[in-house]
């Protein structure tokens, strides 16, 4: 199979909103971009364009949806497939306590056949792709060959895409920060899923945080995730349309990315929304830089402002010393 998106960031709540989203768009344009989790009765109940709504610049673009009614998941299919999402991505890979009780998340990785049948009713709903995000295990269904069998039931129903956090969930015991964290990571283990089942698209997530990890990963499975490293340093992913994808353009420099920023920023806040809204997801644009701590401070202290615009970020990038990019050779 040709393969076209051999990285994206992972879908992650209170971060990848849209504003997170067009903001990455400024640094790479061809790395897959996921929604936050939406709840199927949200999605379907709630404010379509408040929860989905989305700038044409943002795609390619996955909607992740989280629920276990087969028929609210082929409504959510349909209406992410009619606003013009690329994806729709079933969550069955966040072990937090309000997902358990709403009995989708990680918890379904211990009934298959209800993600099976899920899964189905999506893929007849729509014609884009639905595809999984999922542990390597949960408490003691945490073997091989249990994420094996779950793979394949899943698969058998139609879906041919599964991205796949290489650490196991304990749903007791663990914060849904713990999780990403404390239990081991098993990269092998993903490795073999993508052995065992070629005919597959597998994908791998946890603990990646450079380009020099995707690629080495791409020696053993299509695509690689990236989370909390794309928020915790975005210009990472400056040189990832080059190295990853063959692009020839030039990356922007930071300064560019953040100018770039601007007219979105006027357009927002001309509508209402709180300068802070979509500074927050700028902050560690400097990371690691000299300037860094004065940048993120002054954009801290004055986006809260009333009346704050575009004008906070311009003052704030006067604190920063330009830099050109370091391309890799």
């Amino acid at each position: 199979m040709t393969n076209n998106k051999q990285l994206s960031i992972a879908p992650m709540m209170d971060r990848t909103d849209r504003h997170f989203r067009y903001f990455m768009r400024q640094i790479t344009r061809r790395t897959l971009l996921y929604t936050e989790m939406v709840t199927s009765p949200a999605i379907i109940h709630g404010r379509t364009e408040h929860l989905l709504g989305f700038s044409p610049e943002e795609k390619p673009l996955v909607l992740q949806v989280g629920g276990d009614s087969p028929k609210e998941l082929a409504e959510c299919a349909r209406i992410a497939e009619n606003m013009g999402y690329d994806e729709i991505n079933l969550n069955v890979g966040c072990p937090s306590s309000r997902v358990q009780d709403g009995n989708f998340g990680a918890c379904l990785m211990a009934t298959p056949e209800k993600v099976a049948n899920c899964v189905k009713a999506m893929i007849d709903a729509v014609t884009i792709p639905v595809t999984v995000k999922h542990r390597i295990g949960i408490d003691d269904l945490d073997s091989y060959e249990d994420m094996a069998n779950f793979v394949r039931i899943i698969s058998e129903a139609g879906c041919r895409h599964f991205s796949v956090h290489a650490r196991k969930a304990w749903l007791q015991g663990l914060s849904p920060k713990e999780n990403r964290t404390v239990p081991p990571l098993r990269y092998h283990d993903v490795h073999r899923l993508k052995a065992e089942f070629p005919h597959l698209f597998i994908e791998i997530n946890g603990g990646l945080i450079n380009l020099a990890q995707v690629k080495e990963q791409l020696q053993f499975v299509d695509a690689v995730m990236i989370g909390r490293a794309a928020y915790d340093n975005p210009y990472l992913f400056a040189t990832a349309d080059r190295e990853i994808y063959g692009e020839k353009e030039i990356p922007p420099t930071r300064h560019q990315v953040a100018e770039a920023m601007l007219p979105y920023i006027d357009f927002w806040v001309g509508k209402g929304l709180k300068l802070n809204k979509i500074t927050r997801h700028i902050l560690q644009l400097f990371a690691g830089q000299l300037g860094s701590r004065l940048w993120k401070q002054y954009l801290t202290d004055n986006s809260h402002k009333l009346g704050a615009g575009a004008e906070v970020v311009r003052d704030a990038l006067e604190k920063v010393p330009q830099s050109s990019i370091i391309l890799a050779v």
